[in-house]
């Protein structure tokens, strides 16, 4: 329905800031964005991408209709009917002749909570299928199970950004918030305004690395042996938190011995950071009585990945900084909803609330939300690249909601070989990505600004995005389609396209869980801005019994009020029974590829400031492609000169899984033993078609961050 009020306010697409907006009709049609400066997040500012963000709304940008491929190998239009009943009749084909396992579902880190919620439901209550995972995999998983280990509990920023300004120093390791996350930036500038200091570790000179008071550039795939180097340093300085280590950890002499193998110039030899540099970070780091440190998909996207941002935690740890004001350790989550995706059910072993799918009390618990035998759930399926890989084998048919993975899995022409072997793909997209442009069925569905829906942003606040115009005519929302799959497949209780009504749901099934939303309802959103979890709903009987849930508020008469939500984790206790925080002994080892003869470089890949993840979206937005046109490779001067290669000459880098080719960009603010490349493109020059499959053992993240490659004119 269309909204009639002069404006709705409401949240951009895109990042994990979320950042608060107001859409208002344009003339001739559609909507505008107006600046919200009541949101604390972005206080009105907003990126290029946010103020662009309805052209991709536009009819000539986005899917309208369903497809089908006919007999002619076409996608032509169809009708809801046809494609759902195509869609339907291939999913249980498939289960009849297969298995439910054969039928797979990829979610994504964009999908609202109620979407990841029902879509972690339909795969294992309607399909019966184990083989569920989602893209953001390869976000943020490697903090996630680092952050779980330590704290007992994941959540990207245990405290508001708006503490950021407020502590005495910030490492930042592997994160480039002035391109991935603009309006972010103004935080770093205040924490120096305010006499903090920024350390910035990245093996490029980025934008956000030229606002740093020291910048420490290591090889590609040593922050490991970086993290444990300070802590050495840390150490042999006396600088440790006896006290605090005492009171609120565990794990401490494992985790110290570990750390003092690695001495300064041990480590300068590995990172190439010489030791000078580690000394003056430690005394940036340690002498403030706050201090920070946040890490983002450089230390994270790696083999090693849990165990890099482990050693962060151990540092942050033995200075006694998690869970004092304005102090600890945070992840900075990239996707729009990378943190709730992942606590509500669409990640491979986990059900709603971070419940683990392989706990007895979790499967009961959420069994009896949604009214089934707990026996009757699956247990723990493939990781998201796992899963890719089996496309075609042991999965045969795949629904796929919100993702391209075509451009941005790793081994990328690997992965689109697999997508094409499958008996049957289904996408459900607001445009035809190139992985859509693969599928038997593309299913158009709604997007940010025509439907409401809640996500949780980087800090763990929970949002609501409210519905500010209506969809095209031929356009349904992601909760229809899985409501009438569902039907179709002779489950036709339990799946509602009413999001408040699927939020209710998720309310029950989160309850006592680690990301408790139980009190949070749409109109607490709506009046309070966000609201951070945990914030469980229970009454207290004012028995003198043990005080209601963590958090809840005394009225001194029996009741308790609404809980308020936790802006800040662990000041009192950390997530563990015993409430004390784990050092994890950790050591540096190599990366899963390392240079040699025939691939003597290095290649790591992120982002650019006006393209936004595989660019499905943002790729169809004429301001944006004009600012950044394609992809790129990065290089210094001196491996420019040894290649004669000038800029703009195209050039080919290799990796021992296939070549990319792009326009040489020679600049001084790259390592000379490493190359760059974004990865938001497809075609000759999509960067994943090199990147590394192989994955840490603990998180399954694959190794974005680097590999070994040569570099050839092309």
């Amino acid at each position: 329905m269309q909204n009639t009020a002069a404006s709705t306010p409401t949240h951009c697409p895109y990042c994990a800031l979320q950042c608060g907006m107001n859409l208002a009709p344009a003339e001739g049609g559609g909507v505008q964005v107006l600046e919200r400066a009541d949101f604390p997040v972005n206080r009105g500012a907003l990126c290029g991408k946010g103020r662009t963000a309805p052209a991709v709304l536009e009819r000539a940008a986005r899917l309208t209709e369903p497809l089908v491929r006919g007999a002619d190998g076409e996608l032509t239009p169809a009708s809801w009917d046809e494609a759902l009943d195509r869609v339907a009749g291939a999913l249980l084909r498939t289960r009849a002749e297969h298995g439910a396992d054969a039928l797979g579902v990829f979610g994504g880190g964009g999908l609202t909570n109620e979407k990841a919620y029902t879509l972690g439901k339909f795969a294992r209550v309607a399909l019966g299928t184990s083989q569920i995972d989602y893209n953001g995999r390869f976000c943020m998983s490697s903090a996630a199970a680092a952050g779980t280990k330590a704290f007992g509990v994941d959540r990207g920023l245990p405290f508001p950004l708006e503490d950021v300004p407020r502590t005495g120093c910030v490492i930042l390791v592997g994160s480039n918030p002035a391109e991935t996350m603009p309006p972010s930036l103004r935080y770093f500038t205040e924490l120096r305004d305010n006499g903090g200091t920024l350390i910035v570790i990245d093996p490029r000179r980025t934008r956000t690395a030229e606002q740093a008071d020291l910048h420490l550039a290591p090889r590609p795939g040593t922050d490991l042996a970086l993290a444990l180097g300070l802590l050495h340093l840390v150490v042999a300085e006396g600088r440790t938190d006896e006290a605090y280590i005492a009171e609120r950890t565990t794990g401490w002499e494992e985790a110290r011995a570990a750390a003092m193998a690695h001495w300064p110039e041990y480590v300068e030899r590995i990172t190439g950071v010489p030791v000078p540099q580690l000394r003056e970070a430690v005394r940036m780091f340690c002498e403030p009585e706050a201090a920070m440190v946040l890490t983002a998909r450089g230390p994270e996207q790696q083999s090693k990945g849990t165990d890099t941002v482990g050693a962060w935690i151990n540092l942050c740890l033995a200075t006694g900084r998690p869970g004092r004001p304005y102090s600890g350790y945070g992840c900075l989550t990239g996707q729009g909803n990378g943190q709730g995706g992942r606590e509500h059910g669409q990640k491979a072993d986990q059900l709603p609330g971070y419940r683990k799918l392989d706990d007895p009390e979790a499967r009961r618990h959420v069994a009896g939300v949604w009214g089934v035998d707990p026996d009757s759930l699956p247990g723990p399926g493939r990781s998201a690249y796992e899963l890719l890989d089996a496309l075609g084998t042991d999965v045969r048919t795949l629904l796929l909601m919100g993702s391209n993975p075509v451009v941005s899995a790793p081994r990328a022409a690997h992965v689109e070989e697999r997508i094409r072997s499958l008996d049957f793909l289904a996408v459900a997209d607001v445009v035809l990505s190139e992985t859509a442009a693969l599928a038997d069925v593309v299913l158009p569905v709604t997007q940010w600004a025509e439907e409401t829906g809640t996500t949780t942003n980087l800090e763990g606040r929970v949002l609501l995005r409210r519905q500010a115009l209506a969809p095209p005519a031929g356009v349904r929302s992601d909760l229809y389609v899985m409501r009438e799959l569902a039907a179709r497949l002779g489950v036709e209780k339990g799946f509602s396209d009413d999001p408040e009504e699927v939020f209710e749901e998720l309310r029950r099934a989160s309850a006592g869980g680690l990301a408790d939303y139980s009190g949070i309802t749409y109109r607490r959103l709506a009046e309070e801005n966000g609201v951070f979890w945990p914030a469980p709903e229970r009454v207290d009987d004012g028995d003198g019994g043990d005080g209601g849930s963590a958090g809840d508020v005394r009225l001194g008469d029996g009741g308790t009020a609404p809980h308020p939500g936790t802006p800040r984790l662990f000041l009192d206790r950390f997530a563990h029974p015993d409430g004390r925080a784990r050092f994890v002994p950790v050591v540096h080892r190599a990366s899963a590829e390392e240079p040699d003869e025939e691939y003597p470089l290095l290649l790591t890949t992120g982002r650019v400031v006006s393209q936004y993840q595989s660019g499905a979206q943002t790729r169809r937005v004429a301001e944006l492609n004009a600012a950044a046109p394609g992809p790129f490779v990065e290089l210094h001067p001196r491996l420019a000169e040894r290649l004669g290669v000038a800029e703009g000459d195209r050039l080919a880098v290799v990796s021992r899984r296939g070549r990319a080719v792009a326009p040489a960009r020679v600049t001084g603010a790259i390592r000379p033993d490493t190359v760059f490349m974004p990865f938001h493109w497809y075609g000759e020059g999509r960067v994943n078609t090199l990147t590394n499959p192989a994955l840490d053992p603990v998180s399954r993240m694959p190794e974005f961050k680097t590999c070994a490659v040569r570099v050839e004119r092309a």
